[in-house]
């Protein structure tokens, strides 16, 4: 089938992408390493030995952040409805977050611990239709910050990817109740045609 010209497009874009050709050069497996990066640059959100939940983790972009900042002594465990390769330093669970044995097999494996950073890069995937993709897409924000409410430690930080829109606002409220500061973040990576954006809480409330 031949490429259509919006793909074409996407493709001429991609390879000539700064952000792309740094990932190859350093490594990386996605661009998307350098939005958690510059994050975690500015708010100091990975430290040594803290143990890091990682949601729509494929390909490995994040983990990969996550595991040089963390260090041997750091815990990190992966989940995403796709295969990831394996990477050292990551236990990782294939599956949907939607299903309850699959949250009930990510709490497992935290094997009581408390978390101490929910990151989640999650995206449905996109039907073309804008209402739907970002019901979808504010669907598993709200179920990422379930998890995390859940499972973080008193203190503990949440990053998560969400597309501004129906819903944004009061998500963002909810964020500011349950967190002692939220905050959005555009990295330089988050091309800017897109309406992503991250929205991080600091200082988990009880």
């Amino acid at each position: 089938m031949k490429a259509s010209k919006t793909s074409k497009q996407w493709m001429r874009e991609h390879i000539n992408d700064p952000f792309v050709q740094l990932a190859q050069k350093e490594g990386y497996r996605s661009r998307a390493a350098y939005k958690l990066l510059e994050i975690d640059d500015r708010d100091h959100l990975l430290k040594p030995g803290m143990v890091v939940v990682d949601l729509g983790a494929t390909p490995g972009g994040w983990c990969q952040v996550a595991a040089k900042k963390l260090g041997q002594g750091g815990k990190i465990i992966a989940l995403d409805l796709l295969p990831l390769d394996p990477l050292r330093g990551v236990e990782f669970i294939q599956g949907d977050f939607r299903e309850e044995a699959v949250l009930n097999q990510l709490a497992a494996s935290l094997q009581g611990k408390q978390v101490g950073l929910v990151i989640s890069d999650m995206a449905p995937n996109f039907s073309g239709v804008g209402s739907v993709d970002q019901d979808r897409s504010m669907y598993l924000a709200e179920l990422a910050l379930e998890f995390a409410l859940e499972h973080l430690s008193p203190e503990g930080s949440f990053l998560v990817k969400v597309f501004q829109g129906a819903g944004f606002e009061d998500y963002m409220k909810l964020m500011r109740s349950r967190f002692a500061k939220a905050v959005a973040r555009k990295p330089r990576a988050s091309r800017n045609r897109s309406s992503e954006v991250y929205l991080l809480g600091t200082g988990k409330l009880e």
